[in-house]
């Protein structure tokens, strides 16, 4: 039996649950058991659990058959829990590095007492992390002493939360207190514990991690909502159950106003007062021991009000105080009305309208033109959904070079802001300005612009090079415009979930402009190569390399015209800079092409035998070819330092390495003339590669997204990639069978 059961209620947690999981089994001390319980997390949080779960027999996948709630998830797992003490760790926190050894040894040097409470840092969204009062409380207490509540009254103040805290088992099974329903249901659970507990130990060092969220899933669930009135009634059933305990009289009154004053602090927040004063009078009328004296000054007016019932009177005393605030916060008042008059009077009145219900808004990369994933969304509307008419957002400099007949507005005009003041679906590979309100009844579609290999969203905070001075919460408050996200692959989802933390639902169709990469013909391969003047029978190595954040303009890292040297003329180099870059500065030479401008990078990975790049997303991609990829990274070390990763490129390991990787123009040029850069070795690791990042990519992406945001229709099921169409692969040059020879399979003839 393990020493140690750490139980991790799991719902809705996608981008945080493995973070907190490894945080366990990182841990030097290795006597313990995690339970994770989940009930039918609609994120995909439950598979991410048997995922771990599977790679590791010391984590014990629980699913429940019908949504439980916090507290029947908590519940579930202390049941099936074997250690001798259950520790409940919350999804999106974890434990510090040490911490199970040190909680461990402190049990054994107090002889296991019932309950050990133990300190945590508070780390605030998208802050750092702070001492908590706790862990001060505890600190005066000291690290030798073992006690009860009723010696230390002042251990009230610690945080009444389950996840700070070794509850010995069987004192836990012979108890009866439970976890209550709601949001902060362990609450009385936690106090309940403490109160009742024969021997009480601290540790006065931090364990936990508390991570504040920005948004908290089970605000959501309908579960776990429970009604101010049903807390005031969890709050009798403890003191009820606690009337009859030993000692409780030592404790009634330190306890009865510490819950007092917190259903003070919760009246504020309710809608329904005159239930809930009338059930706080209630609580006060049976609770309340002889010797209680309320606190002195306004709170003790308030809470003489709440507790003798007047609800007239508190909600009069309240609203004298609101008026008094606001008279101080007029000037704030003042310079938010002056910005909102800075919005475009127009776009004000076009949002009195009803909004159009067959009109839908396009736009990709700032703006640039019509591409990426939101095209293919479109192109596919006007097939299943034509009753949907769209209109691209782009700059005057794009709307200039658009074909004929794509209906378009430049920002600023007047039809413009008509367009983002009607229209009732969005969608952008990037976020709509912050002018953009969002109406009740528009649905925003993000549809990202690639698979992340770097940090994004709020992880940029911790690295300025990569934050460049971005406005956080103005980040926050556009992704909060967003109703759903869509996703290429679990990895995907996992960190857009912890990047952008917030209500939106997580799509995993795949991407939308991968479709074409999945259904490729020989004829369109051969139309594109010839387009870009690739001659038949030679190979095209395309080169793509990122932007980094820390530099101005493009800068290759590889002597481009060295290497177009070495390889021959039976070999071209299609040079894409990133779209950042203005110009790419390429000298001309036969052997290089310049693509930097062409409008279609799916076009360019279907000519392209091979891809050469370094920390791009086109990588992910451009797997679903099933072509070489190599990736050069002379400076992976100092872009991982700088820009941040998710994951270790250059590993080596199945799934994090796509090919053969180079460090110098050297390196490369020998990669592609001693057949490295296709051989068995790296075939393996692309195949690893494209399980893991081209899950949900099966040619049907954009179908999925417009029969369901556009039609209303169910997700349509992903195919699996054994029964998937293999896009045909040409073999262009360098290999045994003539181009076009193809199997049965779509793939070249050996």
């Amino acid at each position: 039996m393990p020493r140690l059961s750490v139980v991790v209620p799991v719902r809705r947690v996608r981008g945080s649950l493995r973070e907190c999981l490894n945080s366990v089994l990182s841990q030097s001390f290795a006597d313990f058991e995690i339970i994770g319980v989940a009930d039918g997390s609609p994120d995909g949080s439950g598979q991410l659990l048997d995922e771990i779960a599977a790679g590791d027999p010391r984590v014990h996948a629980v699913h429940l058959a019908e949504p439980a709630g916090s507290d029947g998830r908590r519940t579930a797992g202390a049941e099936r829990a074997k250690g001798d003490y259950l520790l409940f760790l919350e999804a999106t926190h974890i434990l510090l590095p040490g911490a199970l050894q040190r909680i461990a040894d402190r049990l054994r040097a107090a002889q296991d007492p019932d309950l050990l409470l133990f300190g945590h840092a508070r780390t605030p969204f998208r802050g750092t992390p702070q001492p908590s009062r706790s862990l001060q409380l505890l600190k005066e207490m000291g690290g030798t002493e073992v006690c009860t509540l009723a010696d230390r009254p002042e251990l009230l103040g610690v945080a009444a939360v389950s996840w700070n805290r070794a509850v010995r088992r069987e004192f836990h099974e012979a108890g009866q207190l439970s976890f209550a329903p709601g949001l902060y249901g362990d609450r009385t659970y936690a106090l309940g514990t403490l109160t009742t507990a024969g021997s009480v130990a601290a540790l006065p060092v931090p364990c936990v991690e508390h991570r504040q969220q920005r948004y908290v899933p089970e605000l959501a669930e309908p579960e776990d909502t429970v009604r101010p009135v049903d807390v005031v009634e969890q709050f009798g059933e403890l003191f009820g159950t606690l009337q009859g305990e030993p000692g409780f009289h030592a404790v009634h009154a330190p306890l009865f106003d510490l819950v007092a004053k917190e259903l003070l602090e919760t009246y504020t927040t309710v809608t329904r007062r005159r239930a809930y004063v009338r059930a706080v009078a209630a609580f006060h009328r049976d609770h309340r021991p002889r010797e209680y004296r309320a606190p002195g000054g306004l709170a003790a007016l308030r809470l003489r009000l709440l507790t003798g019932g007047r609800a007239a009177r508190l909600r009069a005393l309240d609203a004298a105080l609101a008026t008094r605030r606001g008279l101080l916060a007029v000037t704030p008042a003042l310079r938010k009305r002056l910005a909102r008059r800075l919005s475009p009077l127009h776009y004000r009145l076009q949002r009195l309208l009803p909004l159009n219900r067959k009109l839908a808004v396009y736009s990709a990369y700032w703006n640039r033109g019509v591409s990426c994933n939101p095209a293919a969304i479109q192109r596919k509307a006007a097939e299943l959904a034509p009753h949907v008419r769209g209109v691209w957002v782009v700059s005057q400099k794009a709307a200039a070079e658009l074909p004929p007949g794509i209906d378009h507005v430049v920002p600023g005009t007047r039809r413009y802001w008509a367009v983002m003041a009607r229209a009732t679906y969005f969608f952008s590979n990037v976020n709509f300005p912050n002018q953009v309100v969002k109406r009740r009844g528009q649905i925003h579609v993000m549809t990202h612009h690639g698979t992340p290999l770097k940090v994004m969203g709020v992880g940029q905070h911790w690295y300025p090079a990569a934050a460049q001075g971005l406005n956080f919460k103005d980040l926050l408050r556009r992704v909060d415009r967003w109703d759903l996200s869509l996703s290429s692959n679990p990895h995907s989802t996992e960190c857009w979930a912890s990047a952008y933390p917030s209500a939106v639902r997580h799509l995993e169709t795949g991407y939308p402009r991968n479709d074409v990469l999945v259904d490729a013909e020989p004829e369109r391969i051969r139309a594109v190569r010839e387009s870009l003047s690739v001659r038949p029978g030679q190979r095209a190595v395309l080169y793509a390399p990122t932007f980094r954040d820390y530099e101005r303009t493009f800068t290759s890292r590889l002597d481009l015209e060295r290497v177009a040297d070495a390889l021959g003329e039976d070999t071209v180099l299609l040079v894409r800079a990133h779209y950042f870059h203005d110009d790419s500065g390429l000298a001309t030479h036969p052997g290089i092409i310049d693509v930097s401008g062409h409008p279609w990078a799916e076009e360019l990975y279907l000519a392209a035998d091979a891809l050469v790049t370094d920390y791009s997303s086109a990588m992910f991609d451009y797997a679903n070819l099933d072509r070489p990829i190599v990736v050069h990274a002379p400076d992976w070390e100092t872009y991982r330092a700088v820009r941040g990763v998710c994951f270790d490129l250059l590993s080596g390991a199945p799934g994090d390495t796509p090919g053969a990787v180079t460090r110098t123009t050297d390196e490369l040029i020998r990669v592609f003339s001693d057949g490295t850069w296709d051989n068995e070795a790296n075939r393996e690791l692309r195949a690893a590669f494209r399980s893991r990042f081209c899950a949900f990519d099966d040619g049907r992406a954009a179908e999925r997204v417009v029969r369901h945001v556009l039609l209303g229709e169910e997700l349509l099921p992903v195919t699996p990639p054994a029964k998937r169409h293999q896009a045909a692969v040409l073999r262009q040059a360098h290999g045994t069978a003539p181009e076009g020879a193809l199997s049965a399979a779509g793939r070249p003839s050996p």
